[in-house]
């Protein structure tokens, strides 16, 4: 499969979004797209899909689409279930309706078979079961009861109709249809967003292992840097090709940058030197000819342009704190917290200059704990206290703000009455309110907008105890960083909701995570909770293994006794499979002999058109005897397990 895009632009009126595009994607390419908000990512999405909205850009390569074949594109682009009384099961299972209709064909076909076993039914049987192991049917059920659990829905939600669900529930659910249903191109725009770390954790280990293309627009780095094998960055209303992750993508900038910018200056200063020896000598007649020399050699030359300096425009910020805490900032013991019930029991100690992060599911605490110590709802039991000269400053991943009338200037002006016009301009031009922005009315802006406006009232007010519920929602990559460095250089306590793990791991010194009905203290970095979780797992592994191995033999035992009949039958069709496969290699091998011979002849000693040719073909006849090896040997394993059982 290939798809490509050369020389192609997008505009909307008179302005133009992308300039120059030049996007390829192949076969199970895992491909990122990055840049900064509103440069034109999910306009890209939307021209992969709908190539009407392309135009000749402003490179010098002709404007041309090519597709291999008709791929098929999966994006979720808006939610639309065609019938809201099915239950969710019923929904999902719509996607696996191929492979249910061949489960039922081969339970009709088997008890056929127990009455009736002529060659024909035999043979549309085996056909069959080749059939259903190509689609994967013998995994479909666990892929889709997995992806249900690890989304956050419980046994109950399955039974529950389309009806019931909350729209960001239901987003969810088109989501896992559209994940499940495996595109040829999978576009997916910001799939993190409003997902907890345990669905993203599964959402990577399922797009790192899929078997066609992903194009992936998100800024949660951790994500990237796990999946993807290419980077296209979009800055100026150009693509940019990078290979590898996207740690591989931020040093390749940088080297290319730091490359071209020397090349440039290179060349400027010899184009300056020979202007120069050109300019002296060019009306001294024993000199013209030389001088002509310089400026012909200056005409001759590639002209390396100067490299566009990087997009960094960020916020920043070096507000101090008003007044020391003491020691001990927080103390909480037994804390009960939740609405009408209580959902968690939390205990735990905090300390002055700590950084604690909370992590966990969606839907069990995190937020409600920090609007429990914020004072917005009441405590349903146990204890918690506040040290010495504390003062709070939170942030609300909500962002309502009282009146959005108000302009951003007028939201500061009104916090901060004392302020000079001057004062408030110099803090707002730091978050990147500057010019005409300052005076952008609240409801137009956008959700990294309002998010930064917040933090800077927050910060402005000089607090030692930061309260940040997932402040790095609809930030930008760049944004995320920015804001990195304020909290690592934070001089007071800091508590934490995110979801970002990249993030997590940069700031928290110590987690709290949030599992149902229970919540763990850890000390020490995200990095190094995975350690201990991944060494745990290892450990449940070994101490299970007896009982599972034990499960297993029972279960062998009763398939073998329902099913000695269709044994000998799979072990027959296993072993014709690994005949054919070995008549493959022979043929291959014996072609290879034939290249090998052709390449010793004389009259082709000197065309290395042609034996490059051969050499390429007899590379690629080694990958395929490699691959049926691989084959052959797993066939091998799987024959020589059936007869030990049977």
């Amino acid at each position: 499969m290939n798809y490509k895009i050369t020389n192609g632009a997008v505009s909307f009126g008179a302005d133009t979004v992308l300039e120059e595009i030049n996007f390829e994607i192949k076969d199970r390419d895992k491909i990122a797209i990055v840049g900064r908000n509103g440069a034109g990512k999910s306009t890209l999405l939307n021209s992969i899909i709908d190539n009407n909205i392309l135009e000749e850009g402003v490179g010098e390569e002709k404007f041309n689409i090519y597709k291999q074949g008709n791929p098929n594109i999966g994006y979720l682009k808006q939610i639309n279930f065609e019938n809201s009384n099915l239950s969710m099961l019923e929904e999902i299972l719509k996607v696996y309706d191929n492979i249910i209709k061949l489960e039922e064909k081969i339970t009709s076909l088997t008890e056929k078979l127990q009455t009736n076993s002529d060659e024909s039914t035999i043979k549309e049987y085996t056909n069959a079961l080749e059939r259903f192991e190509i689609l994967d049917g013998y995994t479909y059920k666990k892929e889709y009861e997995t992806a249900i659990k690890k989304f956050g829905f419980s046994e109950e939600d399955k039974n529950k109709k389309i009806s019931e669900f909350s729209g960001g529930q239901k987003t969810k659910i088109a989501f896992l249809k559209l994940l499940l249903s495996k595109p040829d191109i999978l576009l997916l725009d910001e799939p993190t967003n409003h997902l907890d770390i345990t669905a993203i954790e599964w959402l990577e280990g399922y797009l790192k292992t899929y078997p066609k293309t992903v194009v992936i627009v998100s800024h949660d780095r951790m994500f990237l840097d796990r999946i993807v094998n290419k980077v296209y960055e979009i800055e100026y209303g150009k693509l940019t090709e990078y290979i590898g992750n996207y740690t591989d993508f931020e040093k390749q900038k940088k080297v290319n940058y730091e490359k071209q910018l020397k090349d440039y200056e290179y060349q400027q200063a010899e184009i300056k030197r020979l202007k120069s020896i050109a300019d002296r000598f060019r009306y001294k007649p024993t000199k013209a000819k030389m001088a002509l020399s310089k400026l012909k050699k200056i005409e001759q030359m590639d002209i390396i342009e100067e490299p566009n300096k990087y997009d960094m425009k960020t916020f920043h910020a070096n507000f101090n704190i008003q007044i020391e805490s003491g020691k001990m900032v927080l103390t909480a013991k037994d804390l009960k917290i939740g609405y009408d019930r209580p959902i968690q029991t939390i205990s735990f100690e905090l300390y002055k200059g700590q950084k604690l992060g909370i992590i966990g599911e969606n839907g069990i605490g995190k937020s409600t704990l920090l609007k429990t110590l914020n004072g917005d709802i009441q405590k349903l039991g146990g204890e918690f206290e506040y040290g010495y000269h504390v003062v709070r400053g939170y942030f609300d991943q909500q962002m309502e703000f009282l009146n959005t009338e108000n302009t951003v200037f007028d939201e500061m002006y009104n916090t901060f009455p004392n302020l000079t016009t001057t004062q408030i301009r110099t803090i707002l031009g730091s978050f990147l309110f500057s010019g005409e922005d300052a005076f952008k009315k609240i409801k137009v802006l956008s959700g990294g907008e309002k998010g930064r406006l917040q933090l800077c009232k927050i910060l402005k007010q000089g607090p030692n105890l930061l309260l940040l519920d997932e402040p790095t929602n609809h930030m930008d990559i760049l944004g995320k960083e920015s804001l990195e460095e304020m909290l690592k250089e934070y001089k007071g306590t800091l508590i934490f909701v995110s979801h970002d793990r990249y993030f997590v791991n940069k700031i928290a010194d110590s987690l709290l995570i949030f599992e149902k009905n229970k919540v763990t203290y850890f000390n020490g970095r995200y990095e190094e909770y995975l350690r201990k979780k991944e060494e745990n797992v290892e450990e449940n592994i070994t101490l299970n293994n007896e009982k599972n191995l034990k499960e297993n033999v029972m279960k062998e035992d009763k398939t073998k006794a329902n099913n000695s009949y269709f044994i000998g039958k799979e072990i027959n069709r296993i072993r014709n499979k690994i005949s054919k496969i070995e008549k493959e290699i022979n043929q291959k091998e014996e072609e290879i002999k034939s290249l090998e011979a052709e390449m010793l002849k004389d009259e082709n000693n000197t065309d290395y058109v042609k034996l490059k040719e051969l050499e390429e073909n007899v590379q690629k006849l080694n990958f395929e005897i490699e691959a049926k090896m691989k084959e052959w040997e797993e066939l091998n394993s799987e024959l020589e397990r059936i007869e030990n059982q049977n």
